[in-house]
């Protein structure tokens, strides 16, 4: 079977779609997860030959009707969506592969006026940019690949509590950011050195998850603070494209929120004596 990333995806994607939810009747023995080729089609209102075509690879110029029918039949959100419209050529591409690691010195100084809030640039490879004293004290002063702390780092089980959830969102965080710009150098040497060096990247890569950060909450065990509570948003750096901020933030009045204060204060401690080391 021809292999695309556009089939892939769909591929990927009708197998999480069961055909109860779909409205259709299941019935007898099934031999595939979640819907056949032909209910797709049967659905999206197209020839059952032209959506293999597409899942082969053999139809590369869908439109963008097709696209909207298929994404509201596979379901998906509109991180899938617009991943799906990439995939097919229908959605800009940057216009430059390349993101620019330099970070807007007006940024650095937000992140530094935050201190109770960790927060940290990254490009779309997962490349830390930069972090204010906080985030380094949460992350024990990494200031590498996200990816590969999540990945190649053992410490990274213990900081995440809730790894495994951790290490599903993140790959189709990169997934997302891969599809926007395949041929990003960066993305593709940080790529393959997840694939050749960690059996768990090689896991979920091929689920074809692609969606990006939103809000959400992650649980730390930090070696000097205990655990910690934290939610976390992400925001599009409008002045650098392929850029994001994130930020964190505790429950105000929380044990997490106590915590945060506490690792502020050994940030700032930590800083204060390697000022004073000559």
């Amino acid at each position: 079977m021809a292999s695309t990333p556009l089939g892939d995806y769909l591929r990927s994607r009708r197998a999480l779609v069961s055909p109860e939810s779909a409205g259709l009747a299941s019935s007898g023995l099934r031999r595939v997860q979640g819907l056949r080729r032909e209910e797709v089609s049967l659905l999206a209102g197209m020839s059952v030959d032209y959506y293999v075509r597409l899942e082969q690879g053999r139809e590369s110029n869908p439109s963008a009707q097709v696209l909207d029918a298929l994404a509201a039949v596979l379901r998906l959100d509109e991180d899938g969506r617009l991943h799906l419209f990439r995939l097919g050529g229908l959605a800009p591409r940057p216009r430059s592969a390349v993101v620019t690691d330099r970070v807007d010195p007006n940024l650095l100084q937000l992140l530094d006026a935050w201190p109770d809030n960790p927060a940290l640039v990254c490009n779309r490879a997962f490349d830390l940019l930069a972090s204010n004293s906080i985030a380094d004290a949460l992350f024990g002063g990494y200031s590498g690949n996200m990816m590969e702390l999540i990945f190649l780092e053992p410490r990274a089980r213990r900081l995440y509590a809730d790894w495994p959830t951790v290490a599903v969102n993140a790959v189709a965080g990169f997934r997302l950011g891969h599809g926007e710009a395949p041929d990003d150098p960066r993305v593709r040497a940080v790529l393959a050195t997840l694939l050749e060096r960690s059996e768990d990247f090689r896991r979920l890569w091929p689920r074809h998850d692609a969606r990006g950060k939103t809000l959400e909450t992650k649980r730390f065990v930090h070696p000097s603070v205990g655990e910690l509570t934290l939610r976390m948003q992400a925001f599009d750096v409008r002045s650098a494209p392929g850029q994001e901020l994130v930020v964190y933030h505790a429950e105000p009045g929380s044990s997490s929120a106590e915590a945060v204060r506490l690792l502020g204060t050994l940030a700032a401690t930590a800083a204060q004596e390697q000022a004073a080391t000559p």
